[in-house]
């Protein structure tokens, strides 16, 4: 069986990984429409974190394998439909992610000085669409709306000491703007109370340790919870437990911390509030809400509502990140797609309506969840795909040409793929440009330089 893969991100990677390793004669291509592979692992994973990327190597010997190709700098959709594709292999599955971020969809959010956390993680690891954002960092305070891990992320490296962020990945430009950076202070902001927020115990303890930086909890925010986080799931607990622990031991540490952070909570965004001139944000008014329950609910706590009390309070702030999750987008007019919750409707990872159509990762089940809990789901799409190649749902005696047929389509349409050794050689350079910066990597943000290197 010839199949491919769309997005060479974790989903693309593992799907194709579950695919090579269960079926020893299935050939599997992976389309990417960077030249560069990797997706959220290079892109959205924070430089400070390197050793989440160490999947890379992983993914690095699937690309390697004899029977799977890999094929960087080809936009499907644009540069080739997925109908094309689905005459060419005898499975197609998309796996291409959430290229798109949720709007606040309130008045002001289009202001000077307002820009989604995922631009501006996008323009720390040099995710080339966001290389020109400049995100203005003139400001003493920055909001952060949101309490997930990337709200944590973009906290972070906002108030992180820049011999910390020298010695990583980071791209040279952010790392210069960093550097003259004038917010010593982050408030992270959220609708729900603090049984609700999504960010994992280990990112919370490691913005507490944060040298320089001191955490500003209220206790008021916590009174009561210890008993009702008394038989809640064991993660939970230690997450709200951590948080009570420094909120309660903060006047002990009023040491003079040059910069500082803190979360709001019960706290929706209203309207981003601007400047006198009408031209940047100068702060976010909102409205303080009640209803989240004081009790943990299951997960991530998505069933709590919050309701407003009808209070409103401003939070002054000139720098404004939007980080309340990421959106898929559809790819191709023959693909159904739900725009209301961001996703391809399938069944199992079986696009509905599209017999030989699969999905996996965040296109499939939204975008929530780790690098672990996309693995899991890559798997069982491919187990789908292979149990369809099995039970004679897809058609393998039809023979198909797989990037035989697609190769002249991109040549008739000037489209010049990159292959992995093309990559290999990217990667060394930016390898060798960080040695002489003494950093692990120095990304290349340029497509066009990407290009220039392997003589494209």
């Amino acid at each position: 069986p010839r199949l491919c893969v769309v997005g060479s991100g974790p989903a693309g990677f593992y799907t194709a990984q579950h695919l090579l390793k269960h079926h020893d004669r299935a050939q599997v291509d992976i389309y990417e429409k960077l030249p560069v592979p990797f997706g959220l692992v290079r892109f959205g994973v924070a430089p400070d974190h390197p050793e989440v990327k160490n999947v890379i190597n992983t993914f690095t010997q699937t690309a390697r394998s004899d029977r799977c190709s890999y094929y960087g700098n080809v936009a499907v959709g644009r540069d080739v439909t997925v109908r094309e594709l689905q005459q060419a292999y005898h499975a197609v599955v998309l796996s291409y992610g959430a290229e798109d971020s949720r709007a606040l969809g309130i008045p002001g959010e289009n202001l000077a000085g307002v820009y989604s956390a995922r631009a501006f993680v996008g323009w720390y690891n040099g995710l080339p669409e966001n290389r020109h954002l400049k995100p203005d960092l003139s400001c003493e305070t920055a909001l952060v709306l949101g309490h997930g891990n990337v709200a944590l992320d973009v906290a972070r490296i906002l108030l992180s000491p820049l011999d910390l962020l020298r010695k990583t990945d980071i791209t040279a430009s952010s790392l210069a703007a960093l550097a003259c950076s004038r917010v010593k202070r982050v408030w992270l902001v959220g609708r729900r109370g603090p049984l609700q927020v999504s960010f994992t115990n280990k990112e919370l303890r490691e913005m507490i340790n944060l040298p320089g930086a001191r955490p500003v909890l209220d206790p008021a925010d916590f009174t009561g919870l210890a008993n009702a986080v008394k038989d809640a799931p064991r993660p939970r607990k230690r997450l709200t437990e951590l948080m009570i622990k420094t909120a309660l031991e903060q006047p002990a540490q009023e040491t003079a911390a040059a910069r500082e952070w803190g979360l709001r909570f019960q706290r929706s965004p209203q309207e981003v509030l601007p400047t006198a001139d009408g031209t940047r944000a100068r702060g976010v008014r909102v409205a303080l809400t009640l209803g989240a329950p004081r009790r943990p609910s299951a997960g991530s706590g998505d069933s709590a509502q919050a309701v407003p009390t009808g209070e409103v309070e401003e939070l002054e702030g000139g720098l404004v990140l939007s980080s309340i999750g990421y959106r898929s987008l559809p790819l191709d007019p023959a693909v159904p797609f739900d725009p209301r919750h961001g996703v391809i409707p399938n069944s199992s990872g079986r696009v509905r309506g599209a017999p030989g159509l699969y999905c996996s990762g965040w296109v499939k089940r939204g975008p929530t969840g780790v690098i672990m809990s996309t693995m899991n789901d890559s798997f069982d799409t491919a187990q789908a795909v292979l149990e369809d190649l099995q039970a004679g749902v897809l058609d393998v005696a039809a023979s198909r040409e797989g990037f035989g047929a697609v190769g002249s389509i991109l040549r008739s349409r000037g489209v010049r793929p990159v292959s992995f050794s093309d990559w290999e050689k990217i990667d060394a350079a930016e390898v060798a440009r960080g040695k002489a910066a003494g950093k692990p990597r120095e990304k290349i943000v340029d497509p066009e330089e990407m290009l220039q290197l392997i003589g494209h």
